[in-house]
């Protein structure tokens, strides 16, 4: 007589209202905590093809279905529970496996990394890019400068090129990887022997060993250099924007060049300039007798001065555009526009004279409705 199974929600320790998140849970904590190769007890084998096969079933929405309705019976008479059988025969399968993240449970043993299957390169490949900042002034920005940054970087050696070796016979294949530069691993897991490789430690992934150290850095294949570097700023440049200068970046590896330094500007704010791309905006104050009768002034841009038209009877706040007296593109050289800002200015001081006459301004004025009168009409309506 066939010994009698337990049932398969008692087996994964869950509900049988469980979601498949709670089943997939309790499975990866009771396989981790029974499966052979972790656990050495007798039952442990049986155990785990127990837990295998429970989760199998109820994984599945539709063979959880049948479960639910008739029990072990919906799985006899020749029906498979997919992948419930011995996965110890031969060597451990992943059968069963498919909606479990394999990664996880490497990491609850191994401590993450559990698919080392990375290889280890032992030519030379460019070294990292580098980031440093520089503040400027908003006019330099315009018209561009040279700014000096001190810099401290990792250069080639000149007499080795960056190999360590004294000379090139000095430079010889690394016995021990065979001038691969990566030396091939084994690791018995809880999926059997996953074979991986590493970087070789004795080349340290260059497939190359020194005999001879250079004598002028030592074996290290470059020397630290202390240097001021001189930047050119082209004219036109945003806040923001980087100048790539080749090669004063970080240390190559294995004798590859070195990577860039990036320099990326900051460009300080103008008491009156405000750039917004190519355009310039400027608050330009004027009194209220210029903006009613129309005048000309001189308005400053950011390469000189412009006579403007101020038109009769211009408001606050109006914006008038002075077209190409923007900043010209750092890259066409069109430059763009700018706009002035009419910031009208009420006098606090008037001499008796001025004080007279806008009396009788004023007096002619309320001859006729005027604007607050006007404005106030609409509140009656």
């Amino acid at each position: 007589m066939a010994e009698s199974k337990r049932d398969y929600y008692e087996v994964l320790g869950v509900s049988k209202t469980a979601s498949k998140e709670e089943i997939q849970s309790a499975y990866r904590k009771l396989a981790k905590q029974y499966h052979p190769d972790i656990n050495h007890s007798p039952d442990a084998p049986k155990k785990f093809e127990e837990i295998q096969e429970a989760y199998d079933v109820l994984k599945d929405d539709a063979k959880r279905a049948q479960y639910d309705r008739f029990g072990q019976a919906a799985f006899e008479q020749g029906s498979s529970t997919g992948g419930a059988g011995n996965p110890f025969g031969g060597g451990f399968s992943s059968q069963g496996f498919g909606d479990v993240d394999l990664g996880d449970i490497f990491s609850s043993f191994f401590g993450g990394g559990g698919r080392r299957t990375s290889s280890a390169s032992s030519g030379p490949s460019k070294g990292q890019d580098t980031l440093t900042r520089v503040k400027i002034a908003f006019m330099d920005a315009i018209n561009g400068t040279k700014v000096t940054i001190p810099l401290t970087y990792d250069e080639p050696c000149p007499h080795c090129q960056g190999t360590g070796a004294e000379s090139p016979s000095d430079l010889v294949t690394c016995p021990y990887c065979g001038g691969s530069g990566v030396e091939r691993t084994q690791q018995r897991t809880i999926f059997g022997i996953m074979e991986g490789q590493t970087t070789c430690s004795h080349c340290g992934g260059r497939g190359k060993i020194v005999k001879n150290k250079c004598h002028e850095c030592d074996g290290k294949g470059y020397n630290r250099v202390h240097k001021d570097l001189l930047v050119n700023i082209p004219a036109g440049i945003s806040s923001g924007q980087q100048i790539r200068v080749s090669g004063k970046g970080g240390r190559g590896v294995n004798g590859g060049p070195n990577g860039d330094l990036y320099v990326e500007v900051i460009v300080a704010d103008h008491p009156d300039f405000r750039r917004e791309g190519n355009d310039i905006h400027l608050d330009v104050p004027l009194s209220f007798v210029d903006c009613a009768l129309g005048t000309q002034i001189d308005v400053p841009y950011v390469y000189g001065e412009v006579t403007v038209t101020i038109p009769e009877g211009t408001q606050p706040d109006q914006i008038l555009k002075l077209r190409g007296r923007g900043v010209q593109d750092l890259r066409t050289k069109k430059p763009g526009d700018e706009y002035i800002h009419i910031k009208v200015k009420t006098p606090v001081r008037l001499s008796k004279a001025q004080k007279d006459l806008l009396r009788e301004f004023q007096a002619q004025e309320s001859k006729k409705e005027g604007p607050f009168a006007k404005w106030k009409e609409r509140f009656k309506k």
